[in-house]
Parts: C-alpha cells; structure tokens; sequence
C-alpha cells in the first residue's frame, strides 16, 4: 500500500479528488485532483523558484468533502492539508508559493501575512511531524 518517494518538501495531491462539490471529472474524464497535480506541474515549469518542491501524487486523502485537497510537508516541519481548490494555474500557484514559504521556515508555520490569497481560507488541519505535538 505504502509506495516509496523522496524525503524532501512536497505537496501530496489528491489524483482522485472531485472536481467540484456538484461534479466528479471534467468532460475528458479527468479528476479534479489529477488536474490539479498537473497544473502544479506546469507552473514549475514555467517558474524554477517554484520547483524545489516535489509535486506528489495518491490516491485519496479522506478530504471527500473538501475536493481538490493537498497535503503540504517538509520534514520535521508542521504539515498541512488543505482543501476546496479550483484546479487551474491560480490555485496551483498559490499552493507551491505557500510551500517554499512552509519549507523555508524553521517549523513550518508560515506567518499569515505571509499566506498567497489563495491558499487563504482553504486549511483543513495541521499535522505535527513525527516525534512533535503543537503547542
């Protein structure tokens, strides 16, 4: 069940997460997930800054209710997941702004000032690495 990847910050996209709350795939048959991971990928292309972050691909994060759900880790930094993205460069660029911050940072707290508008109003929870609790 567990696949090996690089140790390292990542954003672990959701493949098969909805589209919308009212729509599974688009008109190809694509999951929102998947277009979400793509369009990631097409950004850090398009801006190397961007690509010191693996874009990470699973099946399913239990987000079902908050579609196009991402988890946002680097070790031994407080994780992230977050949830109800329109999958498209917008998103896709606010998520792997907010990650180089979240990776660059001590433990992974991002100030909010800091935040991309877009990633604003989308968290879920927050993970402590292993061996950590918040205070």
């Amino acid at each position: 069940m567990l696949r090996p990847v690089e140790a390292g910050p990542a954003v672990v996209v959701c493949a098969t997460c909805r589209l919308a709350a009212e729509r599974r795939e688009d008109e190809g048959g694509r999951r929102g997930g998947a277009l979400l991971a793509q369009a990631m990928r097409d950004v850090q292309a398009e801006q190397s800054a961007l690509a010191g972050v693996a874009v990470q691909e699973m099946r399913c994060l239990f987000a079902c209710k908050r579609h196009c759900a991402v988890h946002i880790r680097a070790p031994g930094r407080v994780g992230y997941v977050l949830g109800d993205f329109t999958p498209g460069e917008a998103a896709a660029r606010a998520i792997l702004e907010y990650a180089v911050s979240h990776a660059a940072s001590a433990e992974g707290v991002v100030p909010y000032a800091q935040w991309p508008e877009g990633v604003k109003g989308h968290f879920i929870t927050r993970t402590p690495p292993e061996g950590f609790v918040c205070e």
